[in-house]
């Protein structure tokens, strides 16, 4: 807290009666102020909801809402599309800001921004209206979701994927649809169950279909490789790591067209091989590691983290426990520095085996 006063030239008490405080709030003793909070959910990555231990308040009930209704109704049906491109450029920055600083400080700028999405789609009554704004919602939410993976709050993230995959249905996007399915499904092996991860990637799959793009049909099964290695599908894991190879598209280009939030090239999925091999103990995953790590775009730092933990696994399965050090350090600093807790709690697995 003192260092987020001191870059952001906030007043808070001193180093001795914050740690009152912070007991005070865990107990229960003290209500959080709303100063302390604005600082608490950039720290932690919460809402404030989730901060305060509260339920989101209902929707206030009007006897006779009908004018209410009505001027909603017009509003959203006067979205234009320079807002719905808005929309989307506000998801764009947020997506650039969670990749180089983390997605702990985006909380306040995400829960609003959902809002107005929704706030918008919720009175557009005709498609001409509504589908635009579902497939701006459908991409918001499922970067808020991964952003809420990143900050340890679960349940946020299942929300943000329900919602994400009721909007691309209401949007008529599969290629959404099918990117929030197989996001989802890292919460379900992250919950420890990685076998449901691969039947929900699976269907994630035939729900595209041939419909979507070679790049997202790679990085479905890119993901299914992944699950299949944590759920001990040997063969598998394999299989789907073929199936990714063969359907990436040639050359350094890595942003889909037709799908903002894939980024993925030959070099990136590299870095995706390496991971899944040294999930599966495979002493061959360091090279394709390095390889990876020469070529990673620096701005990506929370997946650099993430890089660095990958070579760090990958050495202790040849028992290079030096090097693994190494890059566990690496690791944790870039960790903490995006405040990825989903990328700490790894690096803290991993450390108690070495």
């Amino acid at each position: 807290m003192e260092q987020y006063a001191r870059r952001n030239l906030a007043d808070v008490a001193s180093t001795a009666s914050l740690r009152v405080y912070v007991s005070e709030w865990e107990n229960g003793r003290r209500p959080i102020s709303d100063r302390y909070a604005a600082i608490l959910r950039n720290l932690l990555g919460v809402t404030d909801a989730e901060l305060r231990g509260v339920a989101e308040p209902p929707a206030p009930l009007v006897a006779d809402g009908y004018d209410d209704l009505l001027s909603r109704i017009d509003s959203a049906s006067s979205v234009s599309a320079s807002m719905v491109k808005a929309f989307n450029d506000q998801t764009e920055l947020l997506r650039t800001m969670d990749r180089q600083r983390g997605a702990a400080g985006l909380v306040d700028q995400m829960t609003g921004h959902l809002a107005a999405l929704e706030e918008a789609l919720n009175f557009a009554v005709l498609p001409a209206a509504r589908r635009p704004v579902a497939l701006a919602l459908a991409g918001a939410s499922t970067l808020a979701a991964w952003q809420a993976i990143d900050s340890g709050a679960i349940e946020r993230a299942w929300r943000h994927y329900e919602l994400a995959k009721r909007a691309a249905r209401d949007a008529e996007a599969p290629m959404y649809l099918a990117h929030a399915m197989g996001e989802q499904a890292y919460v379900l092996c992250d919950a420890g169950r990685p076998a449901m991860g691969v039947d929900l990637v699976r269907d994630a799959q035939r729900a595209l279909g041939q419909a979507g793009s070679p790049r997202l049909r790679a990085w479905l099964y890119a993901a299914e490789a992944e699950l299949c290695a944590h759920a001990g599908m040997v063969d598998d894991c394999k299989r789907a790591l073929d199936a990714a190879m063969r359907t990436i598209p040639p050359g350094l280009e890595d942003r889909d067209p037709d799908m903002l939030s894939i980024f993925l090239n030959g070099a990136h999925l590299t870095r995706w091989h390496g991971n899944v091999l040294g999930l599966l103990g495979d002493g061959g995953a360091v090279t394709s590691l390095y390889d990876a790590l020469e070529v990673m775009d620096p701005t990506f730092v929370r997946a650099r983290a993430g890089l660095h933990a990958d070579l760090a696994q990958a050495h202790m399965a040849r028992a290079e426990y030096d090097d693994a050090r190494t890059h566990l350090r690496q690791a944790k600093l870039l960790a903490s520095r995006t405040g990825s807790v989903r990328h700490r709690r790894r690096v803290d697995r991993l450390s108690e085996r070495l």
